[in-house]
């Protein structure tokens, strides 16, 4: 079987996903990329219920390559994604704080600093219909500079090195929009300012000293008199 081995991690992290609620039905769809092939969830299958013969292959223009079943119908998405990226996966869910986000801002603000690990805020890409080349190309805007968006009135999106990290970068945008309408339940949510982002950037560039460095010091202990 053509991409045997992704279309078993496909439907490994789809479980995964659809266990954690940020799907519902047949809605949300994963991809892997291996060269010009990329292996898609099939069209019409919730993702709990796949197997990886389900799962079709097709080549970066969208030609069917391999598999019974028709491509997911947000196929032009991710092939968007991959033509303007080193994407090794792209995942997209309807997870309920994403979409709620979604629904009513332009973009996600950086209310904490774990959204630098996607970018920056997150841009909410404008409403089209699922499934057009259209909704493609607003997508592949609001991704510009960063590893994840959210479409309005519809979900989010993320990519990664591999599907474990495009996975990852999921879950990382969900808690962030979970945590933002938890907070503006309580009030205005505290948003972190540009410097204050540059300084957590500048503190993850600085690499941490480790137990044994400490122990090890160049620093001479005072003396005891």
């Amino acid at each position: 079987m053509l991409m045997a081995e992704a279309r078993r991690e496909i439907c490994a992290y789809g479980r995964r996903i659809a266990g954690l609620g940020m799907v519902v039905g047949a809605s949300g769809n994963l991809s892997v990329r291996e060269g010009e092939l990329v292996a898609v969830t099939p069209s019409g299958f919730p993702l709990d219920r796949i197997e990886p013969e389900d799962c079709p292959v097709i080549d970066l223009t969208g030609r069917w390559v391999d598999g019974d079943v028709e491509p997911s119908s947000e196929t032009p998405m991710h092939l968007g994604i991959y033509a303007d990226t080193g994407a090794g996966a792209v995942v997209h869910t309807h997870s309920a704080h994403g979409t709620a986000v979604a629904l009513t801002m332009t973009e996600l603000p950086p209310i904490h600093y774990d959204i630098l690990l996607l970018g920056g805020p997150v841009r909410v890409a404008e409403y089209a219909t699922y499934g057009t080349a259209e909704l493609a190309e607003n997508v592949r805007t609001a991704l510009a500079g960063r590893r994840a968006a959210l479409i309005a009135n519809h979900g989010g999106v993320t990519f990664g090195a591999d599907l474990a990290a495009a996975f990852e970068a999921a879950r990382l945008l969900e808690w962030l929009c979970e945590v933002y309408v938890r907070a503006r339940a309580i009030g205005e949510p505290r948003v972190l300012s540009e410097a204050e982002l540059a300084a957590v950037t500048r503190r993850r560039a600085t690499p941490t000293r480790t137990a044994q460095d400490m122990t090890h010091s160049p620093i001479e202990p005072k003396s005891i008199t």
